[in-house]
């Protein structure tokens, strides 16, 4: 008699490697059954960024409802500009490159934080307000912009160990660096106390104004790594290069399980959301629809792996 393996569909991150899986089933399908393990690499490559960011807005998001980032592609940009400035190509300056970047990204995400809670303002007005604000610093600084990364850095975001990318070694280093904090740390319960309720968590001691502070500044210091790996990974920096992680890291947290309406964050879906967007996007180019059909197919499909996870993601 044979036994069924019975599937984990009570996990949220389920759906989101499922669906991974299956968008690398169907490229590997329309290449005739080539390149499968170089889809693999691509994939893990560039998923890694997603999953940087997504990282952060996932913290950002578990606070609660309203809570979300929007500065993330301007933080991105304006990071990548000023290490690539600071760093000139030289090998001897990646360590002061990279702390201008972090630097960036503690001013914004404390900037942030500024417009929400002591001028009382939307996060999602706040953080979208400061974008433009950053934006423009990051066209002022990088305008003629051409610095190359140095070598040491690009070795660094393009090389493989094992046939594994170094940056989504990183990736999944931050990720499960995340998830210790989140459920073994005072400041990570304290994060899903806030999300599931403010004012409880409140009234049981949890300061919730600096707990909200500091994972506004994580969010944007996220962005900030990612801007400076990113700039290593494409060969310099460029004043639309965050532009798809604004949509990227908000679709990434929605379809890999945490909760829209804050108080339950899922790390391992953050991995498995990226790689199906990006395995996605990839199935679709290969297919050689117009970009209308590609987008409509694209919301389509990320709709359905959300009703699939039976609409976990918008409840507590």
């Amino acid at each position: 008699m044979t036994r069924c393996i019975p599937l984990p569909t009570g996990k949220p991150w389920f759906w989101s490697f499922a669906a991974a899986f299956g968008a690398w089933g169907l490229l590997v399908l329309f290449l005739n059954g080539r390149g499968a393990e170089e889809a693999i690499t691509a994939a893990l490559a560039f998923a890694a960024f997603f999953v940087i960011v997504g990282l952060g807005q996932m913290m950002v998001i578990t606070l609660g409802p309203g809570n979300i980032d929007l500065s993330i592609p301007a933080v991105i940009t304006l990071s990548g500009v000023v290490a690539m400035r600071v760093m000139n190509g030289q090998d001897a300056a990646i360590l002061p490159g990279v702390l201008a970047a972090l630097a960036c990204g503690v001013a914004v995400g404390g900037f942030n934080n500024l417009l929400i809670h002591l001028l009382r303002m939307p996060p999602i007005i706040a953080t979208l307000s400061s974008s433009f604000l950053v934006q423009s610093a990051a066209i002022s600084y990088g305008r003629g912009l051409q610095v190359q990364p140095p070598q040491a850095l690009q070795d660094f975001a393009t090389s493989r160990l094992y046939g594994i990318p170094i940056n989504a070694i990183f990736a999944v280093l931050l990720a499960a660096a995340v998830g210790v904090v989140l459920a073994r740390t005072v400041y990570g319960r304290s994060v899903l106390a806030v999300g599931q309720n403010a004012r409880a968590a409140w009234l049981a001691g949890v300061r919730v104004g600096l707990v909200r502070c500091v994972t506004y500044v994580l969010c944007a210091l996220f962005a900030s790594v990612c801007g400076v790996l990113l700039s290593g990974f494409s060969g310099g920096a460029s004043l639309d290069m965050g532009q798809e992680y604004l949509l990227a890291s908000i679709a990434v947290v929605v379809i890999g399980g945490s909760s829209v309406a804050g108080g339950r964050a899922n790390v391992p879906g953050i991995w498995g959301a990226s790689l199906f967007l990006f395995l996605l996007v990839s199935m679709l180019n290969t297919l050689g629809l117009g970009a209308g059909i590609r987008l409509t197919l694209t919301g389509l499909i990320i709709i359905a792996v959300i009703t699939l996870a039976g609409g976990e993601t918008s409840q507590r």
